[in-house]
């Protein structure tokens, strides 16, 4: 559908680690875009985003809704969200957004292309884009839990410090170099340590980001059923988010037919040749969008269990790819207007 046509689209957040990786997306998916409208806090607005090589100057949100994009990517925080997604979808400009502002809102669809692009529908105006743990997660598990119906999750993620964002990298480098930090992301060193601890911590003990990964996985997988728990730490590494997750399923399985329903999964890259030493870390999951499934083993300790290892980019298929996937599904559908 909209062949030969092309479209505006504004990105919210454009001069931020997630906005930036979300360019070098765009750029690698072709999409048809005609004009990029960056937009960024007031003390970015002037400076130069580059897009196919040519120079697109910050403009405000005002501004960006004033020229009437198709549609909007936000990554600015879950306030700046809150306050100018409803702006910009009042003037009937899509919003996909990558903060936690609205991922638990029942009027609004949570969704992984590869998982629940289905739920998607023309009238929706605002889309939540998942946790990045949460994303390459539900990837993985997605086919296994259609063809053997999953009962209980127990999630350990490993993740980097880029899903904290800028500040968290520079105070990892800064402390590898030896330096003095003045303001720091996190309560503790991160360079050489490893913190049990993101997010914030809320009533229940667990942390903001662990419940992150209980509430989500339920409303992706449309299952409220699933019982999960989940322990979120950050590891001093840049690559991607790792995860060790141990799942119950409601029927047997041979490790045969987990690892044949692993290579039909849309999305996931199997690498299990534990004799080889080969498996996935977050130096092969770097710059690119796979779900990497590895270390995949019954649990000898639990009936119908198995564990897995999941790794991925989170600033790609975490955040920054599955925004333009679901923008992509957005045009191919024909629900983005086209300019001439």
């Amino acid at each position: 559908m909209n062949q030969d046509k092309k479209f505006d689209l504004a990105l919210v957040g454009a001069t931020g680690l997630v906005g930036r990786e979300m360019i070098r997306v765009l750029e690698e998916q072709e999409l048809p875009i005609r004009t990029l409208i960056p937009v960024a806090s007031e003390r970015s607005q002037g400076k130069e985003v580059f897009f196919h090589g040519k120079a697109y100057k910050v403009v405000s949100a005002e501004e960006a809704i004033r020229l009437k994009p198709a549609a909007a990517l936000f990554s600015a925080g879950g306030g700046t969200s809150l306050e100018w997604a409803p702006k910009f979808s009042e003037a009937g400009i899509k919003v996909i957004d990558n903060s936690s502002a609205w991922r638990m809102d029942p009027d609004k669809k949570l969704v992984v292309p590869e998982v629940n692009a289905d739920v998607l529908e023309a009238g929706d105006m605002i889309i939540a884009n998942p946790n990045c743990s949460t994303i390459q997660m539900v990837v993985a598990l997605n086919l296994l839990h259609k063809e053997l119906g999953i009962d209980r999750l127990v999630i350990s993620t490993y993740q980097a410090v880029t899903g904290t964002g800028v500040k968290a990298v520079k105070q990892m480098e800064l402390e590898r170099s030896g330096e003095n930090v003045e303001d720091p992301a996190y309560p503790h060193p991160i360079y050489q340590n490893v913190i049990p601890h993101c997010d914030i911590f809320m009533d229940n003990l667990y942390t903001k980001e662990e419940m992150k990964l209980v509430h989500e996985t339920r409303k992706i997988m449309g299952d409220d059923s699933l019982r999960i728990t989940a322990t979120a730490a950050r590891v001093p590494v840049i690559g991607g988010h790792s995860e060790s997750v141990n799942v119950t399923f409601k029927k047997d399985f041979t490790l045969d037919n987990i690892k044949m329903i692993l290579r039909d999964t849309p999305g996931v890259l199997l690498v299990d040749e534990p004799d080889k030493n080969i498996y996935p870390t977050p130096l092969e999951a770097k710059g690119n969008d796979w779900v990497y499934v590895g270390r995949v083993r019954p649990d000898e300790s639990q009936e119908r269990a198995l564990n897995l290892w999941i790794v991925s980019d989170n600033l790609r298929k975490g955040a920054a790819t599955n925004t333009v996937q679901i923008l992509s599904y957005l045009w191919d559908k024909g629900w983005l207007s086209p300019v001439n």
